[in-house]
């Protein structure tokens, strides 16, 4: 039965309370989404069999998102991933945004959108499933960006299982946008994700140096640890000495995919043979960041008492590319007053339905 609840998850530094709202659709898949961060806390997906179990990391109190997230969940913005040395210049004027990995800026500075509290707007079943509508305010200057955006994130557990997040941004000085959704996904529910098959639909990603910043190289994966163009396990090919993957640490690259963007295309596909779960990732944006889980260290304790393994969860992240600001070659990732940032991610769920052997 479609339901919404919600209820105090806990309460921040300066007083205010943080919500958890509950998704239910009619089939009984359940997410749990924060209005602090726009954070995914849980979502469950259905085995090969019908059983569900919760295949996201994250917390089960407020407090470890405050002090310990590695974004586990997080909604991103206002610049996903990183920008070298924050600087970067716009219509022939520069900035800088605040740093918070050595002299970058990742994931929108060290107060980026996932630690705002959003303005829920409206929590109700709507037509296609429960539906919560978060609103956010970033001021003009926001950890060095330009232009005050107003932010509207729209999520739907849709009753075909398919878990949609649809961002929408104006702004009244011209600035950069880059909008994603940080879920650590785990769909065996345990153990870590080096088992799980893997298919991008993109033929080039784009090459970082050891800080992880893009060299402005669009590279062929032929040949490469990074072909996934053919379904894949994840830990095939992570023991080879290659350079990237060096600079990584593992995955932790953008690709770049092969369809034009600016509709809802297709990006990847990733199936748990143990389960039978299925989710493909759709997406507007013209890149997906898949992050194999390497810096999780095996000290991060997690829901329901569980301590994270090395490589424990692994996100994938449709968005621009990074450090786009700075690379002429790369997508754009300007918007300008009177024009709309609109990207839309769909996680679709299903299984195989193949049997155990």
């Amino acid at each position: 039965m479609e339901s919404v609840s919600s209820r105090e998850f806990g309460r921040l530094p300066e007083g205010s309370s943080a919500r958890v709202f509950s998704l239910q659709n009619k089939n009984g898949m359940k997410a749990a989404i924060l209005d602090y961060g726009g954070i995914v806390q849980s979502l469950t997906a259905p085995d090969r069999h019908g059983s569900y179990a919760d295949i996201t990391l994250g917390f089960d109190s407020l407090q470890p998102y405050l002090s310990d997230s590695p974004y586990f969940g997080a909604l991103i913005g206002r610049y996903a991933n990183r920008i070298a040395g924050g600087a970067y210049t716009l219509e022939g004027k520069p900035y800088r945004a605040a740093t918070n990995d050595g002299s970058s800026s990742v994931h929108g500075g060290p107060r980026g959108f996932d630690k705002a509290l959003w303005r829920v707007e409206r929590a109700e079943v709507a037509a296609e499933g429960p539906e919560l509508v978060l609103r956010h305010l970033s001021p003009d200057g926001d950890q060095g960006h330009p232009g005050a955006l107003e932010i509207a994130a729209t999520y739907t557990l849709t009753n075909a299982n398919v878990m949609r997040i649809e961002f929408g941004a104006t702004t009244d000085k011209p600035t950069v946008v880059n909008l994603t959704a940080h879920s650590y996904f785990n769909l065996r529910g345990r153990g870590d994700i080096l088992g799980h098959v893997l298919q991008i639909n993109a033929s080039h990603f784009t090459p970082v140096d050891s800080a992880l910043i893009p060299t402005g190289e669009i590279r062929s994966v032929a040949g490469t640890p990074f072909d996934f163009r053919s379904p894949t396990a994840i830990g095939a090919r992570l023991g080879r000495s290659d350079g990237q993957l060096i600079n990584g640490r593992g995955y932790d690259h953008n690709w770049v995919m092969d369809e034009a963007r600016g509709f809802l295309g297709h990006q990847a596909t990733l199936s748990e043979p143990e389960t039978g779960r299925v989710l493909e990732v759709w997406s507007t944006e013209p890149g997906l960041q898949f992050y194999s889980g390497n810096f999780l260290d095996g000290t991060l304790l997690g829901k329901n008492g569980v301590v994270y393994p090395f490589r424990g969860g692994l996100a994938l992240e449709p968005q621009n590319f990074p450090d786009a600001p700075n690379h002429r070659n790369f997508p754009s990732a300007e918007l300008e007053p009177g024009e709309t940032y609109r990207h839309i991610i769909e996680y679709r769920f299903s299984t195989d339905q193949k049997s155990r052997r």
